[in-house]
């Protein structure tokens, strides 16, 4: 005779199997057809609007600056006005690498994801111990003292010149940079697709739904015994080292380092743009930096002199009407 299978009281079926920790895990890190979208439209863009090449490689290298700051306030809730601390860090120490013989693109990337993240470790260590109004002035401070020692640093970075020299080698020793941006074009493009999967990795571990555990009630967190400190700064040095490696994109592919890479004006943008895409949906930034990329080159043209109030007035109508951002938006639609 047959005996039955042991059920839990009050599941079965699909029911049952949904609280399988281990298959709801399995769930949520399964890709998905529609995540393949972004990087199709980015290689359909290649072939449609050629001579945007430059700009796109431009928008790729934000994306993925975007990315890491949202992986800091969209996931651990850590507010911040510096990032670009480490954005410029990663410029100049690949951009300086390139000025002093030693071009090698990847090397330089490599370099830069170091220091920043060393740069992140180091100040998260001293800065994460506060919270709220503090957290975010002393990440304006640390922004603004690196601003200021690279002005006063003129023999090493060029000061309010920017950089000069950088000569930045082929990338494997075959394929040149050249002036229509065809090769930063993929190159960019296949350095944000591992970023983005490493983000992606960082999401859907426990790792990462312990962050927004964090983020929503870290008193409980601390209760329930999870080290809320390390963590936080664990992401936090992981989020520097993607945001210099994003500074040490735009620098190979431009060759120019200057102090706005460290500036507030870049810190305050991408963090527009992570806001106009949607904040803490991994993919806000993939939707926010190109909408704000190719809006500011519109209406740069339309309007050299107050093209800044035409942004502004984007900014506010996202507020408004897309408090999700333009992603959260569509979400709420699709759900109706």
């Amino acid at each position: 005779m047959a005996t039955a299978r042991p059920v839990r009281a009050g599941l079965s079926g699909p029911a049952a199997a949904s609280r399988d920790p281990v298959e709801s895990f399995v769930r949520r890190h399964r890709s998905r057809p529609l995540e393949a979208l972004p990087w199709l439209i980015a290689i359909a863009c290649y072939f449609a609007f050629p001579d945007y090449d430059a700009l796109g490689a431009q928008i790729f290298a934000t994306i993925l600056f975007a990315l890491s700051l949202d992986l800091v306030l969209g996931y651990a809730g850590i507010v911040t006005l510096g990032h670009a601390a480490f954005f410029g860090t990663g410029a100049y120490a690949a951009g300086l690498l390139a000025a002093h013989g030693w071009g090698e693109p990847l090397t330089g990337l490599c370099i830069a994801a170091i220091v920043a993240g060393l740069l992140g470790l180091a100040t998260g260590a001293l800065i994460l111990r506060t919270t709220g109004l503090s957290l975010l002035m002393q990440t304006l401070v640390v922004s603004v003292m690196l601003y200021e020692a690279a002005n006063k640093a003129r023999p090493i970075t060029g000061g309010d010149d920017g950089l000069q020299g950088m000569q930045v080698w082929p990338i494997f020793g075959r394929l040149p940079f050249d002036l229509f941006g065809r090769t930063a074009y993929w190159y960019c493009l296949a350095i944000l697709f591992l970023g983005w999967l490493m983000a992606r990795q960082i999401v859907h571990s426990a790792f990462g739904r312990s962050l927004v555990g964090m983020r929503e009630n870290p008193a409980r967190m601390h209760a329930l015994g999870a080290p809320v400190g390390r963590r936080r700064l664990i992401l936090y040095t992981i989020a520097a080292a993607l945001a210099g490696i994003a500074g040490a994109l735009i620098a190979q592919i431009t060759q120019v380092v200057g102090l706005s890479s460290l500036g507030l004006d870049r810190s305050g943008a991408v963090l527009i743009m992570l806001i106009i895409g949607g904040v803490g949906r991994l993919y806000g930034a993939f939707i926010g930096v190109p909408l704000y990329m190719i809006a500011q080159d519109r209406f740069a043209e339309l309007d050299p002199t107050e093209w800044y109030f035409w942004i502004g007035l984007l900014m506010v109508l996202v507020v408004l009407f897309a408090r999700g951002g333009v992603l959260g938006l569509v979400q709420s639609r699709l759900r109706q």
